[in-house]
Parts: structure tokens; C-alpha cells; sequence
């Protein structure tokens, strides 16, 4: 009873557009009236659940991010990937997707990947003639490069959930990330090939002169992820003190090298950051508690029981997970549904003979091709606000980029495991 009343009603209320957060609670205080536990006790099992150091590391991620957005951080690094190919037809597109990937490995956020790289690169994209539309949907399919390039915040949480080491689940999504980025610019080059009126800029002359230059104003933004992930892989720093050491490594960086935040935005920035954190936190908490629940009351059996009463081929079983990862990603963020898919799904996974640190990889790609998935799609909304473009115009090119560039990424990452586990047992095997 607890199981099926508790799906019912967040399925209903998400689908009314009531917020995560709203939602779960409701859930909670369902769990609570026919429970065998008063509410204090469901509440002392969150609250003890997010007292945990390591997700710290999010908020702390988040506050970076913010100052990144809004520190002018992005801006050396769009310019550089234009000079590289901004002279070849489709290649001003691709430096946007090269720059999403780069932002994102420094942000950790889909969200600010989104808003920075959009806000910077789309009225360069609009003054060559690129068609809005169809740019608007390559930035905004590449922005959840920010959720698979490390370090991610999801990746955090998941190794927190599931018990897994976090920096194999950091890199597990490595190489699917870089399948990602190919298969964007190849699908968009090929969507480009009608438009004959598309302006292409001069190669930089004399060049290295030119490179010189944009590398001194790029170097800071680029040292920014060497810091983090040569600390946290040289075993110098956890992930939560790497957070710490990226907040403060941009605020000055912003306000004295880039000059794109003063002490008094800086302050407003932080505020801003802070209401979204304490959203996350509050939704983190609520969506915790139900997991609990859940998984008490026996959901991942019963998932695995309904799963294999449909077919015990692996193959099936890994293909119905992603249907059901997928229609999840569709109805919240990707934070909600990672701490309620992962501990129903995972069990099944591992059943099929999957290792955790694979399903990680899984798990990213799904939820992050869902917050672009229509007809719920976060950022496919966000977008539209971003690059000033309307999400009818939007809506094909993403669906053609979702069917030719994550669906086979997915594919890929869900049927061969070498993709997520190599780099992990390579660096990490010990």
C-alpha cells in the first residue's frame, strides 16, 4: 500500500507541475499517516542521511559555479575554441559544444553551463547566420556535459547512495562524455549542410602571436580543473575539500583577473546560490527519506520481481531500466532522480551481472539526457529564456540531436562496459 499510494501521488503531482520538493513532502506525510513510525522518526532518518561531509561538496560546487556563471570565467575559453575551428562551417557550433564540455568540467552544473555558454556564444552564433533554432538545441543538448565531465555533483551523491567510491564514479563518465561531444558536432555538421548563407570567420593571423595571447587570459580558468582533479586523483584533497578550494580559488580569479563580479555582486551571487542550495538541500532531505522508505518497505524487489515476470534476457532487463530512468529524468531533476532511481534500479542492474561503477555511468547519461527530453525538459525551457529563441523552433533539432547523438551514446555506455569502467580500473585499481 505504502509503495503504490507513494508513486500515485508524487506521479500526480509532478505531473500538475507541483515541485520536487512539494511533491515528496506530500509523499512523506502520506508514508507518515499509514506508517507504523511518528513523523519525528522519518525526519530523524533524513536529517541524520544529510549530515554527511560528503555532501558538502555540493553546495560548495554550486557557490563555484555561480561565481563562474557570473565572473566572466567562460569567455577565454569560448574564444579559444573559435580561433581552433570558428574558420570552418559548423566549426563556431562545435567550439560552443567544445566550451560547454570545458565549462562544465569547472562548474559541475548543467544549469550554469547552460546559461553561461548560451548567453556567450549565441548572438556570435545568430551574427554568422546560424540557424537559432537549431543552435539553441546544440547549446542546450551539450549543457549536461556539466553533469558527466568531473568532477559532477551527481556523480557525488551517487557514490554517497550506493556506497561506491567517488572519483571511479567521476571518471566512469570520462569517454561517454567525449562519444557525446563527437556525436553532437558530426549530427549538427550534417543538419548544417542546407544553410548557405552561414558566415565563417578568418583564421587569426599571424596565429600563434593570437594563441599566445588567448592563452594568457584563458590560463586561469583552465588551471581551475587541474587544481581540482590533480588534487583529488593525487589523493591531496577529498572531493568536499576540493569544493571548498574552488570556491575559493574563483572568487578572486573573478573579481581581480577577469573583472567580472565586484565584492558587492559577489555577495548577491553567493545569496542566489544560497536559495538554489537550500532548494537542493530541502529536496535532497525530503526525496532521502522516501528512498528510505521505499527500499524498507521492499520496492527493489519488487521492481526486480516485476522486471524479470517481463523477461530474465539481460539485454531486455538493461533496456527496460533506461525506459524507466529515462521517464524519471522526464518528470524531475536529476538529483531527485538519481536518489530515487538508484537504490529500485540498482539491485536489478547488478542482478544482470552490472558493476555499480558502470551503472554510474549509466545513470549520468540517462538523467542527463532527460533533463532535455521532452515534454518536461528543465533546460530545454531554460534554454529558450538563454539564447531568446522560442521552444517550438527548438523542439525538432533536439529531438533529431537526442535520437542521433545521446540515444546512441547511451546505447553505447549501457552495453559496453569498458567505456565506464576502464579508466576507473586503470587509474583507480588499487
Amino acid at each position: 500500500m505504502i509503495i503504490t499510494g507513494s508513486l500515485i501521488i508524487v506521479c500526480v503531482m509532478l505531473l500538475l507541475g507541483v515541485s520536487v520538493y512539494v511533491a515528496f513532502g506530500a509523499v512523506l506525510m502520506f508514508i507518515a499517516m499509514v506508517g507504523d513510525r511518528a513523523i519525528d522518526g522519518y525526519l530523524g532518518t533524513g536529517e541524520t542521511g544529510i549530515r554527511s561531509l560528503v555532501l558538502l561538496a555540493i553546495p560548495l560546487f554550486m557557490i563555484a559555479g555561480g561565481i563562474m556563471e557570473k565572473g566572466r570565467i567562460a569567455a577565454p575559453l569560448v574564444a579559444m575554441a573559435e580561433m581552433f575551428i570558428g574558420h570552418i562551417k559548423g566549426g563556431l557550433s562545435a567550439a560552443a559544444v567544445l566550451a560547454c564540455g570545458v565549462f562544465g568540467s569547472i562548474s559541475g552544473s548543467a544549469n550554469a553551463t547552460l546559461t553561461c555558454i548560451g548567453g556567450i556564444m549565441m548572438p556570435h552564433l545568430k551574427k554568422a547566420n546560424y540557424p537559432a533554432g537549431q543552435s539553441a538545441a546544440l547549446i542546450v543538448s551539450a549543457s549536461p556535459l556539466g553533469l558527466l565531465i568531473p568532477p559532477s555533483s551527481s556523480h557525488i551523491l551517487y557514490g554517497w547512495v550506493a556506497q561506491q567510491h567517488v572519483l571511479k564514479c567521476f571518471l566512469s563518465t570520462v569517454f561517454p562524455a567525449m562519444i557525446l561531444i563527437t556525436l553532437l558536432i558530426v549530427t549538427n555538421r550534417f543538419m548544417l549542410r542546407k544553410y548557405d548563407d552561414i558566415i565563417v570567420s578568418d583564421k587569426p593571423s599571424p596565429f600563434m602571436p593570437v594563441l599566445w595571447q588567448q592563452s594568457k587570459l584563458a590560463s586561469l580558468a583552465l588551471l581551475m580543473p587541474v587544481i581540482i582533479l590533480g588534487g583529488i586523483y593525487g589523493g591531496v584533497m577529498t572531493p568536499t575539500e576540493a569544493a571548498g578550494i574552488a570556491v575559493v580559488y574563483a572568487i578572486p580569479v573573478a573579481i581581480y583577473f577577469y573583472k567580472g563580479l565586484t565584492w558587492k555582486t559577489l555577495a548577491q551571487t553567493i545569496q542566489r546560490s544560497g536559495v538554489t542550495i537550500g532548494v537542493v538541500m530541502v529536496m535532497i532531505f525530503m526525496v532521502l527519506i522516501v528512498s528510505k522508505e521505499l527500499t524498507a518497505q521492499g520496492a527493489p524487489q519488487l521492481a526486480k520481481d516485476m522486471v524479470y515476470s517481463v523477461s530474465d534476457n539481460p539485454i531486455v532487463i538493461l533496456l527496460m531500466i533506461n525506459v524507466v530512468m529515462i521517464l524519471i529524468g522526464m518528470l524531475m531533476d536529476d538529483i531527485s532522480g538519481l536518489l530515487l532511481a538508484t537504490p529500485i534500479l540498482l539491485p536489478i542492474a547488478q542482478s544482470t551481472g552490472m558493476d555499480p561503477i558502470h551503472f554510474a555511468a549509466v545513470i549520468g547519461v540517462n538523467l542527463g539526457m532527460a533533463n532535455i527530453t521532452p515534454p518536461t525538459a528543465p533546460l530545454l525551457y531554460l534554454g529558450a529564456q538563454v539564447c531568446e529563441t522560442s521552444v517550438a523552433k527548438m523542439l525538432w533539432p533536439t529531438l533529431v540531436f537526442i535520437i542521433f547523438a545521446w540515444l546512441p551514446t547511451l546505447m553505447l555506455t549501457t552495453f559496453i562496459p569498458e567505456l565506464a569502467l576502464f579508466l576507473p580500473d586503470l587509474l583507480l585499481s588499487k
